[in-house]
């Protein structure tokens, strides 16, 4: 990316703001198409290690998964310009409503109840289309498909600590890293065996 590619960032992130409902995974398909196959500034690997950065990051996932992308392409400017562009569609239009409409305007308003009750069934797809990519990325199979299963069913159970997910995040880490070392030192054994 160039220097004049700031704007292109921005109105990137803008478009996804501005056209997305339903939070941070409901934009990441949207941001997938128009970073990873739209402008081809990232791979698809590393967009998906990106978001698993964003992830781990305390915030909004939307913000996060913007400013990991626009300090991987264009540094701080990059993700100060990614930052703004996700989150000023939704300021405008939070503003929009805060000076024409009342709460009970908006509850009493039987045309913008029907417009959120169309855009429910569309934000649970735009949810579900990440997490089948991010499970198909991961090369989850049968032997690993429980591990996403019980950390959400822990989580969703409300135990004390345990429903905790930064436990899970560090879980997580701690895990990943012991596979790492595991898997290099067999690799090494391995090798050591081959050069006899």
């Amino acid at each position: 990316m160039n220097n004049n590619s700031y704007s292109k960032l921005f109105w990137s992130f803008f478009k996804v703001g501005a056209f997305t409902f339903g939070g941070g995974w409901a934009m990441i398909s949207v941001i997938e198409k128009e970073i990873v196959h739209k402008h081809k500034w990232v791979e698809r690997d590393d967009f998906l290690d990106l978001l698993a950065i964003a992830q781990a990051m305390p915030g909004i996932l939307a913000v996060n998964i913007a400013v990991v992308i626009g300090d991987r392409l264009q540094g701080i400017k990059g993700s100060i310009c990614s930052a703004l562009g996700t989150i000023l569609p939704s300021f405008f239009i939070i503003l929009a409503i805060a000076i024409f409409l009342t709460p009970d305007a908006i509850k009493n308003n039987e045309t913008l109840n029907a417009i959120f009750k169309g855009i429910r069934p569309a934000v649970v797809a735009l949810i579900l289309a990440p997490l089948i990519n991010s499970a198909k990325a991961a090369h989850l199979n049968k032997l690993t498909i429980f591990i996403p299963i019980a950390t959400a069913l822990l989580i969703y159970s409300g135990l004390p600590y345990i429903s905790n997910p930064i436990v899970f995040i560090i879980l997580g880490a701690v895990g990943g890293y012991l596979y790492y070392v595991i898997s290099s030192h067999q690799h090494n054994k391995e090798r050591k065996e081959d050069n006899k």
